[in-house]
């Protein structure tokens, strides 16, 4: 299972660094066109700051510790092949695209057809050969557990409209969107939002330290993409400032998350 992680920390920081570093050349470097480089840079947020998660999580001491990862790892993947398949016809399979982008479309479809297997096989094996059960846990704070479920809430919520009704949904996003980048950033809200409920179900507060320290990496990565490409927002509309609220929360929930520290004591 650690192995597993590491790999797909590598293969997201990959990803992440077509769409960050060359968002106007998606049509040759990457599995799909993103005419919008904003949602370009925005992805490749997501993929650098979930590469965070992974590694916290192959790094994690015992199982108890890492499943918070896997678990979301296994649900961004599933979502993300469904949209896919959902969307094939967008991607650069044919002959008419770079041979580059093809390669590059072949190896996304592997991916994420076989990350999903390869966690479910990895959570088998995992719960035969057993785990480490947490008996010295100490407790989140009773306001950032409802910080937590108020977010996992707002993420889950969104993540779900963009994913079953693209079209509707883009309406009330900061820039524009089309169904398969609609859905795209839906798999990733529903992953984060996924990430913040199990954070508060666990509610301990060395588990979720793999959440606050890729929430806090997603922020900052953000606010670099808004730096680079925010001029595409209507900063007069309420879709705008909706969306820098949602990262001003992920920066509240992640800041608290790292900043607990205190003595592990027994719990009965």
């Amino acid at each position: 299972m650690r192995l597993l992680l590491v790999v797909a920390a590598v293969l997201v920081f990959l990803a992440g660094f077509q769409l960050t570093v060359f968002p106007t050349r998606t049509a040759e470097w990457f599995s799909w066109t993103i005419d919008v480089p904003m949602t370009a840079v925005f992805l490749g947020a997501a993929y650098w700051s979930s590469a965070v998660l992974e590694v916290a999580g192959a790094r994690s001491r015992t199982w108890s510790r890492a499943r918070l990862t896997v678990w979301t790892v296994l649900v961004f993947t599933v979502l993300t092949l469904v949209v896919t398949l959902v969307h094939l016809d967008k991607f650069h399979l044919g002959a008419e695209n770079p041979a580059g982008a093809r390669a590059i479309t072949w190896g996304w479809l592997a991916i994420y057809a076989g990350v999903p297997v390869a966690m479910v096989v990895g959570l088998v094996l995992q719960a035969r050969a057993g785990g480490t059960r947490v008996v010295d846990v100490v407790r989140l704070p009773a306001g950032l557990r409802w910080l937590l479920v108020g977010l996992a809430a707002l993420l889950l919520a969104t993540g779900a409209a963009l994913l079953l009704a693209p079209e509707w949904a883009a309406d009330g996003w900061a820039w524009p969107l089309t169904p398969l980048t609609a859905r795209a950033i839906g798999a990733w809200l529903v992953g984060l939002g996924w990430a913040s409920a199990h954070a508060r179900l666990v509610d301990d507060r060395e588990s979720v330290r793999p959440v606050g320290l890729t929430g806090a990496a997603f922020v900052v990565l953000e606010a670099v993409a808004l730096l680079r490409y925010g001029d595409v927002l209507d900063w007069s509309g309420w879709q705008a400032v909706a969306y820098v609220a949602g990262l001003a929360w992920i920066a509240v929930v992640s800041a608290w998350i790292l900043a607990l520290r205190g003595p592990r004591l027994p719990v009965a």
